[in-house]
């Protein structure tokens, strides 16, 4: 039985490693991304073209409004996610640091 446990620790010490690793370099990739000029100025210009749209928009083209809209919110969900995997890449850092053996 005890060798099990050692066993069991052992791999789940290495797969923990393994995930720290991984969300490590997702968090540098989606910091690269973020702060990348071209992707910053794609959203930009993309946000913008959505919004020129959507303000000339006429009355009554609902369903032009309503796409544009979702496709404004899908930017700001692309944001928000890249965004997340950062914190939580500096967040996993800091518990490393913290708390080792957890």
């Amino acid at each position: 039985m005890g060798r099990l446990r050692s066993k069991y620790r052992s791999e789940t010490s290495q797969t923990e490693t393994q995930n720290l690793k991984l969300n490590g370099s997702r968090e540098e990739d989606a910091k690269r991304l973020l702060t990348n000029d071209l992707f910053v100025e794609a959203f930009k210009v993309l946000r913008e073209n959505l919004t020129g749209q959507w303000h000339g928009s006429t009355v009554h083209d609902v369903e032009a409004r309503e796409s544009i809209w979702l496709a404004l919110r899908l930017l700001d969900r692309i944001e928000v996610h890249l965004s997340s995997i950062i914190e939580t890449g500096e967040m996993a850092r800091i518990m490393d640091q913290q708390h080792p053996y957890i």
